[in-house]
């Protein structure tokens, strides 16, 4: 089978850029269109450095990155340095990106895309605030038919909120965006908190990274390891979850995982739940499924396909 053709969008975050790696190391099953950069973790200028960054550390200076919208549709921007450091990359030293940064507008490039290839043969990849996605969608609705699907993370539903209470980051920051995306009827795929914090980067999996001995296996496992301090201290686990990576993984491998068709809606008004994915799990409303939401994944198997995939690289 031809490689599947996919746009990452994104705002790196060190699970970003893992994710990234393993799209970039997986060239047989995945064939990266493009990175379109979003604000998010961190701002949009450290977001389209640090998705360059990731591409030049994978040896693909040829994977155009576009920037895209610097703010969410309606309200102010919030961003997650607490987490990720000052450059969303915080961890290993890092040179500035020699690659240039393409002139075009994300939003465009994706709009662009869409109409240029074959219908139904691009998967959307949104690993950060799905402002990007929903502002091309409302620019150019002829795409909506045209996209194969889209595998996002993003929400919860027994995990509920890691930003609020009640609120999982990516959908917080844009909860409109979100609101767009889950009722333009485009086939979703959602890696929600519930299955990420199930892939955890354990000291030996760091480890293993580490061992392959080569400069994305170094990175990985620096960023791990300061990306880990926070949420080892927050939740008490044995490591940091790599959440985005499971949207790749997912296109690699999808009997890793196992989840739910049901129907979700973004809350985008409340101001206790604004964010919230409201994800009924147990079916107890008439409402019709829109989203896959997955919430089982074998961990082991996700790493080893991880580790295998950065070696290559």
């Amino acid at each position: 089978m031809k490689p599947r053709k996919i746009i990452i969008d994104t705002d790196p975050g060190q699970d970003d850029a893992v994710a990234i790696l393993l799209a970039l190391g997986s060239p047989e099953d995945i064939e990266v269109l493009g990175i379109t950069a979003v604000a998010g973790n961190v701002p949009l200028a450290l977001t389209q450095r640090n998705a360059r960054i990731v591409c030049e550390l994978a040896g693909r200076r040829d994977i155009p990155v576009f920037a895209g919208c610097d703010r969410p549709m309606q309200r102010p921007l919030v961003t997650a340095e607490h987490v990720h450091g000052k450059t969303g990359l915080d961890g290993p030293q890092l040179a500035d990106p020699t690659m240039p940064l393409q002139d075009m507008h994300a939003v465009d490039f994706i709009i662009d895309t869409l109409r240029r290839e074959p219908p139904n043969t691009v998967t959307l990849c949104p690993l950060g605030p799905l402002t990007n996605i929903a502002t091309a969608l409302q620019r150019a609705p002829d795409i909506i038919p045209r996209i194969q699907e889209i595998v996002l993370m993003g929400g919860a539903y027994f995990e509920v909120g890691n930003i609020t209470p009640a609120a999982e980051f990516n959908i917080y920051v844009d909860p409109q965006a979100a609101d767009m995306v889950f009722k333009s009827g485009i086939p979703l795929v959602v890696m929600p908190l519930d299955v990420t914090h199930k892939a955890l980067a354990t000291a030996p999996r760091i480890e293993a990274f580490r061992a392959l001995g080569t400069e994305p296996g170094r990175m990985v496992a620096e960023w791990t390891d300061f990306f880990e301090r926070f949420d080892k201290q927050k939740y008490g686990s044995a490591g940091a979850p790599l959440h985005d990576p499971c949207v790749i993984a997912y296109l690699l491998r999808p009997a890793l995982f196992e989840g739910r068709h049901i129907n979700v809606e973004i809350e985008t008004t409340s101001e206790l739940t604004l964010g919230m994915t409201v994800a009924d799990w147990w079916r107890v409303t008439k409402r019709p499924a829109n989203a896959l939401f997955i919430g089982a994944l074998d961990a082991g198997a996700f790493f080893d396909l991880l580790t295998e995939r950065i070696a290559r690289l």
